[in-house]
């Protein structure tokens, strides 16, 4: 069973998540600040940390960075309030796996669990690649059903570790801009959903499973383009929709936008990927991760 550590100070808070959690049928633990989270993972295992950002000892933003250094494969989650935008963009940028604003914890939380979940679960059955891969090419033409994004995602991180691409959270990163690139084509792309209908989760799921049965949405498809070398990755996501205009999205890099639920997936593809580029219709977004030299980063 997969075990979340809850690092949170308010004893009522944390009693809340802990039941969203456990109702899912996840294990849960509790630690009321980083220090005592720290102390829990040497003492227990945990699959997934999910932490509040403001507590006293050590903040979220702090043991991120410890749970980078000790725990590399252990991804972290953040649940934000209102006025910590500048911070949690910190925290992603120093190897956070995710971010949940407070205010959207009950329709937020599990779904997020799932997907990282699921590419856990993909990455123990990975299949064996070959090392002597030194550059790969492919295409992938994918309905909308979102249950084969976390397995395609994961086969692809595979090909980055034949690579020696980076480390864990570096490749994390990838895995995640990707999933919510691909998601976002699929939902608001094929599909034509609105942002506006994420508060209600049950809703947004009842149209999206009605569309995906009726023309015109559902006979589109979401093309994936994969460019790999031992230099970069480069990744190109297209759908069949109506797209949009680029020049609309609010700055994803611009802290006071990290709270807007419509624009938390470009938030982590531009904190994620060292360049994204839109094409001009709006249903393209192309994605470029460079290798990280640690010997050169050691050296600077």
């Amino acid at each position: 069973m997969t075990r979340i550590l809850i690092v949170e100070d308010s004893p009522t808070q944390a009693t809340q998540i802990r039941f969203l959690i456990e109702e899912a049928g996840y294990d849960a633990v509790v630690a009321e600040d980083g220090l005592a989270a720290l102390e829990s993972l040497a003492n227990q295992p945990c699959d997934i940390v999910l932490t509040d950002l403001h507590m006293p000892n050590m903040n979220g933003l702090q043991l991120v960075e410890e749970v980078r250094n000790r725990y590399e494969t252990i991804p972290v989650i953040l649940i934000t309030n209102d006025g910590t935008e500048t911070i949690a963009a910190q925290a992603l940028q120093k190897g956070a796996a995710s971010y949940i604003p407070k205010r959207y914890l009950d329709s937020t939380l599990l779904s997020t669990l799932k997907g990282i979940v699921e590419m856990q679960d993909a990455a123990k059955s990975r299949q064996h690649i070959l090392n002597t891969l030194v550059e790969s090419r492919s295409k992938y033409i994918l309905g909308n059903n979102q249950e084969l994004v976390a397995v395609l995602v994961q086969h692809l991180e595979t090909e980055l570790r034949t690579f020696d691409f980076g480390d864990e959270t570096g490749l994390f990163q990838i895995s995640m801009a990707l999933t919510e690139a691909v998601l976002n084509a699929m939902d608001h792309g094929n599909l034509e959903l609105s942002s506006a209908l994420r508060s209600d989760a049950e809703a947004y799921q009842k149209l999206r499973d009605e569309r995906c049965s009726t023309p015109p949405y559902e006979s589109r498809r979401v093309a994936l383009s994969v460019e790999l070398t031992a230099e970069k990755i480069k990744l190109v996501v297209a759908d069949e929709g109506k797209g949009f205009d680029p020049s609309t999205i609010p700055d994803p890099t611009d802290p006071e936008n990290l709270m807007r639920e419509n624009g938390r997936g470009l938030m982590l593809i531009y904190s994620f990927m060292d360049e994204i580029h839109h094409n001009e219709t709006g249903n393209e977004i192309t994605m470029i991760k460079h290798r990280r030299d640690p010997d050169a980063e050691e050296s600077a």
